[in-house]
C-alpha cells in the first residue's frame, strides 16, 4: 500500500483528516492537541500523523500550496485511504470590511478563477461548496466554545503574485476571504462522494497591507485548531 507521495499503509488514517498547508503546522497541530501519535508518512516532507483527540481517532497531515498540491493529496486520501471526510485548517487574507486579523472564515463555498473543474467536462460551471453537515457541526463547535466564526463564500485564487487587483470585485460580490485550496478540495470531495470543510483564520488583510508574522502562522491559530477538531469528534459520534 502507498501512493507516490504517501507511504501510509490502509488503515493508518482516521477517519477525518484536518490539512493545513504548512508541514510544520502538521507537526504543531499533531504535538500540541493529539495524544498516542504516530507518524504516518513523511514523503517530500508532508508530514501525516494519526493520534487521538478526546478519544476520537483524528489525522493531521500537509496539503502543501494551491489546488495541484491539496487536489493529489486529498484524492489519495479520499480514494486510497478510506478517509471520509477532510478539515483545511490554513489561513486567508481578508476582503470583505466584516472581516478582521485572526477572526475565523468557515467557507460555505468556494468561488474560483481556477481551471480545476475542467477535467469533469460539464457543461456548465459547477458551484463548489462545503460539505453542511460538516459546516453545520463546524459552526455549533465554535458556539459551544464561544469562538466567534464568519459563515460565507470564499475565494480559491490559482494566484498569489497577480498582475492585476480583483478583489474589490469579489468583495462587492460579498465574497470573504481569498486562500488557495478550498475549491479543489471541495471539487474533490463532491467527486468521490466524500466531506469537506475549509476552516480559515485571516493572517492578513491585502487591500490594507495588515499581517501577522510567519511564525504566527506557523504556531498559532489555536481556536481554529480547537473548532476543528471539536468537528471531528462531532463528526464521528454522528
Amino acid at each position: 500500500m502507498g501512493t507516490p507521495h504517501n507511504e501510509a499503509k490502509k488503515g493508518d488514517f482516521a477517519k477525518t483528516v484536518l490539512m493545513p498547508g504548512d508541514p510544520l503546522r502538521s507537526k504543531f497541530i499533531a504535538e500540541n492537541f493529539l495524544t498516542d501519535l504516530k507518524l504516518v508518512n513523511n514523503v517530500r516532507g508532508v508530514q501525516g500523523y494519526t493520534g487521538l483527540y478526546k478519544g476520537t481517532p483524528v489525522s493531521v497531515m500537509a496539503s502543501g500550496m494551491g489546488m495541484p498540491s491539496i487536489g493529489i493529496y486529498s484524492y489519495e486520501l479520499f480514494t486510497e485511504y478510506e478517509v471520509d471526510r477532510i478539515l483545511r485548517v490554513g489561513t486567508a487574507g481578508g476582503i470583505h470590511p466584516s472581516v478582521q486579523l485572526r477572526d475565523i472564515v468557515l467557507g460555505q463555498g468556494a468561488c474560483t478563477d481556477s481551471n480545476y473543474a475542467a477535467q469533469y467536462h460539464l457543461p456548465g460551471t459547477f458551484a463548489p461548496i462545503a460539505s453542511f453537515a460538516l459546516l453545520e457541526q463546524a459552526a455549533a463547535a465554535a458556539r459551544a466554545a464561544k469562538i466567534p466564526v464568519h459563515i460565507g463564500n470564499l475565494l480559491s485564487s490559482d494566484v498569489f503574485y497577480a498582475e492585476q487587483n480583483t478583489f474589490p470585485q469579489w468583495q462587492r460580490m460579498g465574497v470573504l476571504a481569498v486562500e488557495m485550496e478550498a475549491a479543489g478540495l471541495y471539487l474533490n470531495a463532491a467527486r468521490t462522494g466524500k466531506q469537506a470543510l475549509c476552516l480559515a483564520t485571516i493572517s492578513d488583510l491585502p487591500l490594507t497591507g495588515a499581517a501577522t508574522s510567519a511564525e504566527e502562522r506557523q504556531t498559532t491559530f489555536r481556536s481554529m485548531i480547537q473548532v476543528a477538531l471539536d468537528t471531528a469528534v462531532r463528526a464521528a459520534a454522528s
